[in-house]
């Protein structure tokens, strides 16, 4: 009898994995994997180690530190000859550029004059061009010879690598991704700020109204998402622009002065003010789904036992839905981090995020710097997570 009890659980555990595979593959498929790509490429660049073969050897027999001699530059000529051959003069160059900026025409107008490099090598390098003397270029090929390496990681950083090999910040005036990613998190946090104050008296209104009536305000909700998002955006920057509506508004007020009309598009307050319109109603649905199952007896009583509504609201009704203003903070914030159409169309120059750079490095093909950004935002994004989980705790989630 244990027997066959056993068996028949063993076939229900066998069916059950069975039917969830196809949701486990497509996990891996379409998470795992490119989670896993975008790791590899933002530690892994072959452009000059497959190009230049012959100073990577020279690399390998020396160690770090060692003063490029005669044998270095021979080896670094025979490679520029070669890349003049096969045409990879410019792949190598832009994997050096990437971490000392300038370096793809030393590379490629070298190129074109290996035919003419005579002995002694060095001198006629750094004949043609003073840069093939610089420290910095020749720590940047010796980490370049091997394709597996951090450059970029520290590149995202802000740091470079100095003369004499170390790591070391860069000047402020070419400071820019620890920026970007403070203010990244901050407009997040702000936006989640705001949609929280607006959505919960929303939520608290739809919840109790008669039934007709909150069904009426959730279809108002969720007409947003049967708009397109390129639509929305669009008719946002014809309201906020400087002769749009809020403006002519204000001005009829006489709250501003006509030929003083704020700036609310293409800035950071345009980005706050759309971004906060868009992800409003993933505020909206959590706190209300928490607030129509809380029992209104519990701020009765009370009541019955000599609280203020005041104090009644403070202690009772709101420790209810922390749940649904917990999963629906935690889930508007997660999409501000990584949003990229409306910074693109309404943040100008000053309300870009991490995301708007993260795609500026893919359309100019840089994809290893590119990956390296979106895994530190990931890894960001999965502290906050783990910290939220410490201080509030995942299961305290409820999402419907």
């Amino acid at each position: 009898m244990t027997l066959a009890l056993s068996t028949a659980r063993q076939k229900a555990r066998r069916r059950a994995m069975l039917l969830v595979a196809p949701l486990f593959l497509f996990i891996v498929v379409t998470f795992v994997v490119p989670i896993g790509q975008v790791l590899f490429l933002s530690v892994n660049n072959d452009g000059f180690s497959q190009t230049a073969p012959k100073l990577g050897a020279w690399f390998l027999a020396n160690t770090d530190g060692t003063v490029p001699d005669e044998a270095a530059y021979a080896a670094l000529a025979a490679d520029l000859d070669q890349m003049r051959r096969e045409k990879t003069a410019g792949a190598a160059g832009t994997r050096i550029n990437d971490v000392v900026p300038g370096s793809r025409s030393l590379f490629t107008s070298s190129a074109r004059a290996s035919r003419d490099f005579k002995p002694p090598y060095k001198e006629a390098l750094i004949a043609k061009d003073a840069r093939w003397a610089d420290p910095r270029v020749w720590h940047a090929m010796r980490a370049a010879a091997n394709p597996n390496s951090l450059d970029y990681y520290i590149i995202a950083a802000d740091r470079q690598r100095a003369e004499d090999g170390s790591i070391q910040q860069v000047p402020p005036e070419r400071r820019l991704y620890i920026g970007l990613f403070a203010s990244t998190f901050a407009q997040s946090a702000l936006i989640t700020f705001l949609c929280l104050m607006l959505a919960f008296p929303i939520a608290h209104l739809i919840a109790h109204v008669r039934q007709s009536t909150a069904n009426l305000l959730l279809i108002l909700v969720l007409l947003p998402f049967w708009t397109s998002l390129l639509v929305r955006t669009s008719s946002w920057i014809v309201l906020l622009q400087r002769q749009g509506v809020v403006n002519n508004v204000l001005v009829a007020l006489g709250l501003v002065d006509t030929d003083r009309r704020l700036e609310l598009i293409y800035n950071n307050v345009g980005t706050i003010i759309v971004m906060t319109h868009v992800l409003l109603p993933f505020m909206i649905l959590p706190i209300y789904s928490v607030m129509r199952m809380i029992n209104p007896a519990y701020v009765r009583a009370a009541r019955s036992l000599g609280a203020t509504s005041w104090t009644a609201f403070r202690r009772i009704y709101v420790p209810l839905t922390l749940p649904g203003v917990a999963a629906g903070s935690l889930l508007v914030f997660i999409l501000a981090v990584g949003y990229y159409i409306t910074p693109a169309l309404v943040g100008g120059a000053d309300g870009q995020l991490i995301s708007n750079m993260i795609q500026y490095h893919l359309s100019a093909s840089n994809w290893s710097l590119a990956a390296a950004l979106a895994f530190i935002l990931l890894v960001g994004v999965l502290v906050l997570y783990w910290i939220y989980d410490r201080l509030v705790g995942v299961e305290n989630l409820k999402l419907g």
